[in-house]
């Protein structure tokens, strides 16, 4: 069922503070049972355990939307990023130093709810700001 274009920003805009207060227990408002992430089903299940993964990962992440475009099924969204991830990020050395990068993501929405996500993360702007 398509939904009016405002309904939807307004849906998104409340996932994103849902994610930024880390409440999972209401993720299911915003998210589809069998929800899939870029071509994989994961689910509900699986999207509130890559989401858990990446707050332990990145203690400080803070979802940022920069840019949104909407119209009666989708949503497209440029989230900013100004965090401190622990360890090996997206394959390079971070280590906890600050790291501000960009991820451009697309999700179609199924009654309301994302049901599926395409989701690019710049990773070359990671990579300009260190020597690797």
């Amino acid at each position: 069922m398509a939904m009016a274009q405002a309904d939807l920003e307004g849906i998104y805009r409340a996932y994103i503070a849902c994610l930024n207060q880390q409440d999972w227990s209401r993720l299911g408002q915003f998210v589809h049972d069998d929800a899939i992430h870029n071509d994989r089903r994961i689910g509900l299940s699986g999207y509130v355990d890559m989401l858990k993964r990446d707050f332990d990962e990145i203690p400080d992440l803070s979802f940022n939307v920069q840019m949104l475009v909407s119209d009666s099924r989708y949503v497209a969204s440029r989230l900013g990023f100004d965090c401190t991830p622990r360890g090996t990020f997206l394959g390079l050395p971070i280590n906890g130093r600050r790291v501000s990068f960009a991820e451009n993501v697309i999700y179609e929405f199924l009654d309301g709810k994302i049901m599926q996500v395409w989701s690019v993360i710049d990773k070359s702007a990671i990579e300009a700001q260190f020597l690797f």
